[in-house]
């Protein structure tokens, strides 16, 4: 029903990772709870929802139906808010019949029906027609319980409570105070702020404002947590009203100004309507009138739509109370006597009662006798008849002066020597039987001249003590108001500032499991990798394979070693790449002060430096970039020290926490392997010296092992284009396959799903083939053929990033094994290559420009999300390759994929996919992904198919 921020928080940033259908449940929860909150984005979700209501299967009916009232329930409430009170009934009425097609969600049915009866409820009570408000009420209290929804039947049972007390506070106290508990602490925030508002607001009718105002603070922190912005604004007028009460003034202003500063920017008529009446009619009783007036004026055009409310009858009842200070009896009149109207309709009695003896008290001042005299007795009539003591002491002040006015007949029970006396007698007696009761030093000094005027002076002076002893109760008791005043707002401010540092806290101990989460997964992962480093006993292997891992897992625009030279005086540049380039051979003193490498080894620490972009990079290697970001660490193995790694980026504020554990663990792996090496060469080294022919078989053994990595790289490069080739390929994509599948193999212990497939643990093969490249052979010639090939490698290293493997395959085939790359973004990669051929001519060496073009097939390995030992990597590029087949054979100049749909298939996919691909994509089991929007060649069938936006298809 209602949802607190932070619960709001989460969902947007699970929608900000959801996709396609996922979105939808986001997309409703959201736009259901910014209803109030921020109606402009509900509406803009709302729009977003719709075509996904749409591509619901008939099965789903009854979803379909429950997803479309709630977007009608949306609407209604926007429109009730906004005033137009026939449109919202129409649209909540509209979710109503809706929801008679959800029957078989009977739970979420029944919540959705007890919210349409709460916004009809609202809507009849802003018509004035509280009647039909109650009877909704009940109806979605119905709804609630028969959903089995606590939060909801208390939230409707307290606001039952609230309009009952209108009514008649002491029959709603008695029916609804057994219902609720005073100790809230286990109860549902949003069940807890209405049911303190019911408690206030039954406070507030009994005159208790200090108690009142406690109650209601509660409620409007609550009502601001759960994104109610009309009834905080509602709840902040009535504490405001509240202090008013208690003569605290500038604490009333300070709280109507909270509710305006709520109601103005949403432009709904009743909450603005509200907070200028309430402000207006604290500033009558501080006595600024013209100031008072001008906010009436306004109050009651704004809230002229809804002059069936109650808030345009209490500001009735404020306009009339002003005319009357401004001695303007006919413009009081007429507010009393609409007002009166509408009490009537809203069969509301404090309504009833204020406007009868606003009626008689002006009437009384226009010499309308008669007339104000049964306004008055009607006033004193409707007040007995609801043992209203407070009333019928006001109502009997009217008969008072109006008899003190005007000469008119005893009243026939009269024992007093007048009608004045008689009726001030009455009040003072109805004032004796209230308990804790002041009576009004105004009163007893009313009667103190009556008695002197008849010669009972005695009596006249007894009474005059008793008005004066009244008036030092009465400034006592505003003084003992003004600092329950205070303490209210004291004790609200510090539970305010705790609520406010508890909340902190729990955001604060939220972030930090996040973190540990993240963190254990980077190390999990960190450590297979570690496990690959640490196996190497070669420095330059090692060095690969930081330089590989490095700008995989962070922002690297430079990565460099620096090791010590032997007698630790000096260090020098063992390893370095800048922007994919060897960084210049650099040697400085370990002494160097202005050296950061330098510094990191001798205080055996950490160095992060960040800079602006205005900033200039200190101590810059000569013929290197000026990177913003600088990291430096040292490579430490037990106390002693290597020399140190570093990584630089061109981004300002590259590297944070998560940054500096991956690059800090990626340093003890690499001091690791690096000293394995330099023992490695050291034992090497020891039996070279054991024999004058041991040696000279080594250095044999060293020319032919050097002979024999030389032939083995040019056994491993294709001369042509310098690129690797299909030998190489082989002997490296069992390492990268088994490290993808460590991931999974940590993550046995729990159920997978596709939201673990994220880099760096997916890879992609690329088939990617020149199209009509025979023709080039056939017609210019194989040096024009040889020269597009190396052209086209070029293109392959600026699509393709330097930790993918770009491998030529055969002829004018190649193939891409694209590391870390999640499995949604290979469609977008596979499109960039497509352009990178396509949109830039091919020049041949006689200088001729020749357009061609390329197709391409790819496949993410794992094929299936959950069981990623299904198909072998040999596989995953045979799919592949059936995706370049398709592309091939249906227009060429493309790309096409093929994915698993389901978390599990039958071991035989593999060869009903290689065999029958189109039964294969028309029975569900995978799904194709291409470009291609003409017929399609699967299995020798073309089929006509259509692309939708989100590539479902």
């Amino acid at each position: 029903m209602f949802a607190l921020d932070e619960e709001l928080a989460r969902w947007q940033a699970e929608l900000s990772e959801a996709h396609g259908s996922s979105r939808l449940p986001l997309l409703m929860t959201l736009a259901w709870h910014l209803r109030q909150r921020d109606p402009l984005r509900a509406q803009t979700l709302s729009a977003e929802i719709a075509p996904l209501l749409a591509m619901l299967l008939p099965a789903e009916a009854a979803e379909a139906a429950w997803q479309r009232a709630r977007l009608l329930l949306i609407g209604a409430e926007a429109e009730w808010l906004n005033g137009r009170l026939d449109s919202a009934q129409y649209q909540a009425e509209q979710a109503l019949q809706q929801l008679e097609q959800a029957s078989s969600l009977p739970a979420r049915a029944n919540r959705a029906r007890a919210d349409a009866c709460w916004v009809l409820a609202w809507v009849a009570n802003d018509r004035g027609d509280s009647g039909a408000g109650d009877r909704w009420l009940e109806q979605a209290a119905l709804a609630a319980r028969a959903a089995g929804d606590p939060v909801r039947i208390d939230v409707i049972d307290a606001a039952s409570g609230i309009c009952d007390t209108f009514s008649d506070w002491k029959v709603a106290q008695e029916r609804w105070s057994g219902r609720f508990g005073t100790d809230l602490a286990d109860v549902a925030p949003v069940a807890a702020g209405w049911i303190s508002d019911f408690f206030g607001t039954c406070a507030f009718q009994r005159s208790d404002y200090g108690r009142a105002i406690g109650h209601l603070m509660l409620s409007y922190e609550t009502a601001l947590a759960t994104g109610q912005i009309r009834r905080a604004i509602i709840v902040a007028t009535n504490i405001g009203n509240g202090f008013t009460s208690l003569n605290a003034h500038e604490a009333a202003l300070d709280w109507m100004q909270r509710g305006l500063d709520l109601a103005r920017p949403t432009g709904w008529p009743l909450s603005i309507g509200m907070c200028l009446m309430q402000t207006a009619e604290t500033l009558r009783q501080l006595g600024q009138r013209e100031a008072a007036q001008t906010l009436l004026r306004e109050a009651l055009n704004t809230l002229a739509p809804l002059s069936g409310s109650r808030a345009y009858a209490v500001a009735l009842e404020y306009q009339g109370d002003l005319a009357l200070d401004l001695g303007n009896h006919a413009a009081a009149l007429d507010s009393f006597t609409r007002l009166a109207s509408r009490g009537d309709a809203l069969g509301q009695t404090d309504f009833q009662s204020s406007a009868r003896r606003g009626q008689a008290h002006a009437l009384s001042h226009l010499a309308r006798t008669e007339e104000a005299l049964a306004a008055a007795q009607g006033a004193l009539a409707l007040a007995r008849e609801h043992a209203d003591a407070s009333s019928q002491i006001a109502a009997l002040n009217v008969l008072a002066d109006i008899h003190a006015r005007h000469r008119l007949p005893a009243p026939a029970d009269m024992q007093a020597a007048n009608p004045v006396l008689h009726y001030l007698q009455l009040a003072l007696e109805i004032a004796a039987t209230i308990e804790g009761y002041t009576v009004p030093g105004a009163l007893l000094d009313a009667t103190a001249r009556e008695y002197a005027a008849i010669g009972d002076h005695a009596r006249a002076y007894a009474i005059s003590l008793q008005a004066s002893a009244a008036r030092d109760q009465t400034h006592s008791q505003q003084a003992t108001n003004r600092a329950i005043a205070m303490q209210v707002q004291y004790q609200t401010e510090r539970a305010q500032t705790e609520g406010e540092h508890h909340r902190q806290l729990a955001a604060a101990e939220a972030q930090r499991a996040e973190v540990l989460q993240q963190t254990s997964a980077t190390l999990a992962h960190l450590s297979a990798i570690g496990q690959e480093i640490t196996a190497h006993l070669d420095a330059a292997a090692v060095f690969r394979a930081l330089d590989r891992h490095v700008h995989g897992l962070l922002d690297a625009t430079h990565f460099s070693v620096f090791l010590l030279e032997p007698g630790e005086e000096w260090l020098a540049c063992a390893f370095g790449v800048e922007a994919g380039n060897p960084v210049p051979p650099v040697r400085m003193p370990l002494s160097d002060p202005n050296a950061n490498s330098a510094r990191c080894v001798r205080e055996r620490r950490e160095i992060l430096i960040e800079l602006g972009e205005a900033d200039v990079t200190p101590n810059l290697i000569p013929g290197t970039l000026p990177t913003l970001s600088l990291m430096f660490a040292p490579l430490r193995v037990g106390e002693r020290v290597l020399g140190a790694m570093t990584v630089q980026s061109l981004l300002a504020s590259a590297y944070g926490e998560r940054e500096r554990l991956i690059f800090r663990t990626l340093c003890a792996y690499g001091a690791i392997a690096l000293d394995n090496a330099s023992a490695y060469r050291q034992v090497a080294a020891t039996l070279k010296t054991l024999s004058a022919t041991q040696e000279q078989l080594l250095e044999k053994n060293l020319e032919l092992e050097q002979a024999y990595k030389a032939l083995e790289e040019v056994s491993l490069t294709d001369q042509l284009t310098g690129l690797r080739n299909r030998r190489f390929f082989l002997q490296n994509v069992d390492a990268d396959v088994a490290l993808s599948l460590r991931g999974y193999d940590a993550g046995q212990h729990r159920e997978l799903t596709e939201c673990d497939l994220i880099a760096p643990n997916d890879l992609v093969f690329f088939m990617v083939d020149l199209d009509h490249f025979k023709e080039v052979n056939d017609r210019y010639g194989h040096a024009a053929g040889d020269s597009i090939l190396v052209q086209m490698q070029e293109r392959l290293r600026e699509v393709f990033r330097e930790s993918d493997y770009v491998i030529r395959w055969g002829g004018e085939e190649f193939l891409v094994l694209a590391r870390a790359t999640h499995r949604d973004e290979a469609h977008a990669v596979a499109e960039r290559m497509r352009r990178a051929v396509a949109d830039r001519e091919f020049v041949l060496p006689d200088g001729v420009l020749l357009a061609r073009t390329c197709s391409i097939g790819f496949a993410c390995f794992p094929f299936l999300p959950q069981q990623p030992r299904l198909l072998s990597w040999s596989q995953v590029v045979e799919l592949a390759d059936q995706g370049l087949y398709v592309a091939k054979r249906s227009g060429r100049n493309a790309w096409a994929a093929l994915y698993s749909t389901a978390a599990t298939q039958p071991d035989g996919v593999f060869p009903r996919l290689m065999q029958h691909l189109d039964q294969a994509v028309e029975d569900g089991e995978v799904r194709l992904v291409s470009n291609l929007t003409g017929p399609l060649v699967l299995g020798g069938e073309r089929r006509r198919v259509g692309l939708s936006s989100d590539l479902e298809t």
